[in-house]
């Protein structure tokens, strides 16, 4: 029977390198072996896995008793460490399912979606690949956009998970790839106003850019939909810390009507932060305590803060 929740919230992570101990042949795993030059052993793994989903089980519970009814992740490598992670022993009694597909990204890291069973029931899912070039003309291959389809409460929602090109060799070289991914997105919005003229849509993931630039605020967001995290991002605040500076680069956008009416409505979001998920001393004092420092093996959870958005629903 469904438990009455008058606030839930929904959430993004990405769960840096969430790669298990085996090598994989197709992709560029090699590193996260115990063979690899970061002695990625089993031991480790269970520890990411255990770090991992005792984060995602905290997540917004300083404000609400009860974990996301879902929530998009990033970097993971198959369908055995989202099995792992759900049944990990802080995640397990949510009961999470989720969709995964395997993208053409070349080290073999992919998006996916978690949800809880007792409040999103799904009805279809897709993915859409980006077909980028690099400067030679090659094909660079990155991570497929995930979209799920599903009723939340009992109520018709689209998701779509994100992870979009890095800044590799700078903003400038890069950020023609991230506006292609704005493009491509923009593309699946479309297909799904032909589906439901009214549709409830959020949008999540790694952006590799910010509310402010270019690629979010002109070719993603416009007038159609909300980014819950700009005003966040304005206060100074961030969900990844690099060379001394905070980035949002981790976003949950939205459709207006979230904003308005029934049945869901946007209260508010938030970057969880909390203590246990940050460097406790040092120069990187606050930062995000992150599986590895360079080579060096910390055995922390993410080198991202999870963001996170609220919503009330109709009774």
């Amino acid at each position: 029977m469904e438990k009455k929740t008058p606030v839930f919230s929904v959430g993004f992570y990405n769960l840096e390198n969430l790669f298990d101990s085996v090598n994989d042949a197709f992709t560029l795993d090699k590193d996260y072996t115990p063979d690899g030059k970061l002695n990625w052993d089993e031991q480790k793994y269970e520890t990411k896995i255990r770090n991992i989903g005792r984060a995602i089980a905290a997540i917004g519970t300083h404000r609400i008793e009860e974990p996301p009814v879902f929530l998009g992740v990033a970097e993971v490598e198959n369908d055995k460490v989202l099995e792992d992670l759900i049944a990990s022993e802080a995640m397990q009694p949510h009961d999470y399912d989720f969709v995964h597909y395997e993208s053409p990204d070349e080290r073999g890291i992919d998006v996916a979606f978690l949800y809880r069973k007792a409040y999103f029931e799904l009805i279809y899912s897709d993915t859409y690949t980006l077909m980028l070039e690099d400067e030679m003309q090659n094909r660079d291959y990155t991570r497929d956009i995930l979209l799920v389809h599903g009723k939340l409460f009992g109520q018709k929602i689209y998701v779509l998970v994100n992870h979009w090109p890095s800044r590799n060799k700078g903003i400038s070289y890069s950020e023609n790839k991230r506006i292609s991914a704005a493009q491509e997105v923009h593309q699946v919005v479309k297909d799904i106003y032909k589906e439901d003229p009214h549709p409830h849509i959020v949008i999540m993931g790694d952006f590799n850019d910010e509310p402010k630039n270019k690629s979010i605020r002109q070719h993603l967001v416009g007038n159609q939909f909300f980014n819950a995290m700009e005003d966040l991002q304005q206060k100074g605040m961030g969900s990844l810390y690099h060379r001394k500076k905070w980035y949002m680069f981790d976003q949950i956008i939205m459709t207006r009507n979230f904003l308005e009416k029934p049945p869901f409505r946007f209260i508010e979001a938030g970057v969880f932060n909390d203590y246990f998920l940050q460097e406790k001393y040092g120069k990187h004092k606050g930062a995000p305590l992150r599986t590895y420092l360079g080579k060096h093996y910390v055995g922390g959870f993410s080198d991202h803060f999870p963001v996170m958005a609220f919503f009330e629903k109709e009774h």
